[in-house]
């Protein structure tokens, strides 16, 4: 499985318009070569960077099976109307939060995407451990992207 964005390409800055000091939207990704009998598709974005420990900055979960991708500028919003779901990031919001990190060094984010043989089935606004642990026993395949941002 291949995870891509007209974005950003793999390991290189992350547009200023998708973090916080932009207009903090989330950017478009495309995903390919998904396995046969995914039924459902989840995404987990984070910044292993950050001063605290990893940093959660997406989870949306429940992304139905024949989606390829979702649109830049996904609302904020718990329930999409494609049936997915989002859950709570560590700025305590739902939905996408772009990076933001300390001035300093460039920090890593880590899209990841996850093929699914069942729905989580969890109800809107979980946490990444949630997800984590509702996906044990059902990842059929696993694609990264990682883009840098460093704030000047």
């Amino acid at each position: 499985m291949k995870l891509t964005s007209a974005a950003f390409e793999q390991g290189r800055p992350i547009p200023v318009r998708h973090t916080c000091q932009g207009e903090d939207v989330s950017p478009p990704l495309a995903w390919s070569g998904a396995p046969e009998g995914a039924q459902a598709f989840a995404l987990i974005c984070d910044d292993p960077d950050a001063p605290m420990g990893t940093w959660v900055h997406w989870v949306i979960y429940d992304i139905p099976a024949e989606a390829a991708g979702l649109e830049e500028n996904v609302p904020p919003e718990e329930s999409l109307p494609n049936g997915a779901r989002q859950g709570r990031n560590d700025f305590r919001r739902i939905g996408y939060g772009g990076p933001c990190p300390p001035p300093g060094k460039p920090h890593r984010y880590f899209f990841r995407l996850y093929a699914l043989s069942a729905k989580t089935g969890l109800p809107p606004g979980a946490t990444k451990a949630r997800l984590l642990q509702a996906m044990e026993g059902k990842i059929l395949a696993q694609a990264e992207l990682m883009g840098t941002y460093q704030r000047r």
